[in-house]
């Protein structure tokens, strides 16, 4: 089994579940998930970066505003809205 050791979103144990692949999940402590959103953080801005198009642009921005999103609530922000 290919070991990936990356962050997971948006119900993914499940989608791969319904393709009858193995995984393995764990829940990582306060400090190794900020550890591995600052990780994310860079690889989403090298790749924004590295974009070619607007479209792909767009998409790389929108995933950093999501990894940013999750740092802000473990820096201690409310994200709840108004």
């Amino acid at each position: 089994m290919p070991v990936y050791n990356k962050l997971i979103r948006d119900l993914i144990p499940q989608v791969i579940e319904v393709t009858g692949k193995e995984f393995r999940t764990r829940i990582l402590d306060e400090e190794e998930y900020k550890k591995e959103l600052i990780i994310k953080l860079k690889e989403e801005s090298e790749e924004y970066f590295a974009a070619p198009s607007p479209k792909e642009s767009l998409e790389e921005l929108a995933d950093m505003l999501e990894v940013i999103r999750a740092l802000a609530v473990v820096h201690g922000a409310n994200m709840g809205r108004a």
